[in-house]
Order: C-alpha cells, then sequence, then structure tokens
C-alpha cells in the first residue's frame, strides 16, 4: 500500500451520491483525499487551480458524472482529454446513464472506464471495491 494519500476528485451534483462514495472512501484501507466538486464548471477551476482551488493538488484519479448543471461531464472530459498537461489522468465515467451512446461518446472522448450507478446500495458498494480494488491496488497511476 502507498503512504502518499491518493488524490481523487469527484464531479457530482447529487449529494446522495457524494454523502455514500465519501462514506465508502472514509472506510478505504487506502489512503486518500476525496475532494469533491458539484458541477463541471468547478471541476476545471479545481483542475486549473483557479480561485479557491489554487492549492490543491493535482488527482491522481477524476470519477466523473457526466449529467451536471452548468457544465457537463462530457465538456469535461473532452477539455481535459485535450489538455497535455491533464490528459495523463485516468477519468471514471460513473453516471446514471446507461445509454448506448453515453457510453460510446465517453470512450471516444477517451475516459478510461464507463460505470453506470446501481441503484441498489449493495451493488453500488460492490461497485466501489471493484473500483478500489482495480484503480487503487493492481493499477499503477502516474505521479504516485
Amino acid at each position: 500500500m502507498e503512504s502518499k494519500p491518493l488524490e481523487i476528485l469527484l464531479v457530482e451534483d447529487n449529494p446522495a451520491d457524494v454523502m455514500l462514495l465519501e462514506d465508502f472512501m472514509r472506510r478505504s484501507k487506502v489512503i486518500n483525499n476525496l475532494n469533491a466538486v458539484e458541477n463541471g464548471a468547478q471541476a476545471l477551476d479545481y483542475l486549473y487551480k483557479k480561485g479557491k482551488y489554487a492549492d490543491v493538488k493535482t488527482p491522481h484519479l477524476i470519477l466523473l458524472d457526466l449529467n451536471m448543471p452548468i457544465k457537463g461531464g462530457r465538456e469535461v472530459l473532452a477539455e481535459i482529454k485535450e489538455n497535455t498537461a491533464l490528459k495523463h489522468i485516468p477519468i471514471i465515467v460513473l453516471t446514471s446513464s446507461q445509454g448506448e451512446q453515453d457510453i460510446f461518446n465517453s470512450y471516444a472522448l477517451h475516459a478510461n472506464c464507463y460505470l453506470s450507478k446501481p441503484t441498489d446500495l449493495e451493488q453500488f458498494h460492490k461497485m466501489m471495491s471493484a473500483i478500489e480494488y482495480f484503480w487503487m491496488h493492481l493499477v499503477k497511476l502516474p505521479n504516485r
């Protein structure tokens, strides 16, 4: 296990989903800093270290919802993957959409993974455990 905390940016507008993810990550065996923002505009401010995000650490991993107000996840995904300083950051699309077009478009925009949020709490925990095992134990992330 790494001693350096895993920096995770959660881009999610649903407060209930944020609370579930925060609770899961608090219980995780992986030392982590989960930072949540509620829309795409805030996510980009965070990544570009603008305003109140001037001193944040660049995340090792991004959990991105697609359907959000102000600036949606598709726009954020496209902008991150076009930016040479950010495009190395793995992005897990974590959304309620199961639409084939959303799945195709997310991978076309270079998402690293696409997961549909389960509505069942037990399935949600299983999905998060799989994310934790794969992305936080098996995968070697840049700058970690």
